[in-house]
């Protein structure tokens, strides 16, 4: 079994700044794609960004150039930085990530979600 520990969330103004973590913890072989997810209220849940094993990255239209995915393998844990933070990135964050359990096992495990609220 694997644990994500999700932090970092909050209350900021427009043009603000927030960084979320989350943490890996359990039962680990490796870590392969590290993802960011969110959904606001009334909406689907949609990719805010995804960072590879090898640091290869990956962004949302709405997200490009304002927001940053990095991650620390050494420490199982993948970040998001949000700089120019918009009202409507307002959402419930979750992390998400495939776990390679063994050689022969991978599985994909969810967050519990951090809320961000951009907001004068």
């Amino acid at each position: 079994q694997v644990h994500l520990v999700e932090s970092g969330g909050g209350l900021v103004q427009p043009g603000g700044s927030l960084r979320l973590s989350c943490a890996a913890s359990g039962r680990i072989f490796s870590i392969d794609v590290m993802a960011w997810y969110r959904q606001a209220p009334g909406k689907q849940r949609e990719l805010v960004a995804t960072v590879s094993s090898g640091g290869t990255t990956n962004y949302g239209d709405s997200v490009k150039g304002r927001f940053t995915i990095s991650r620390d393998n050494a420490k199982n844990t993948v970040y998001l930085q949000m700089n120019s933070l918009k009202p409507e990135d307002t959402a419930v964050y979750y992390c998400n990530t495939d776990v390679r359990e063994s050689p022969f096992l991978t599985r994909n495990y969810w967050g519990q979600g951090t809320q961000v609220t951009v907001s004068s």
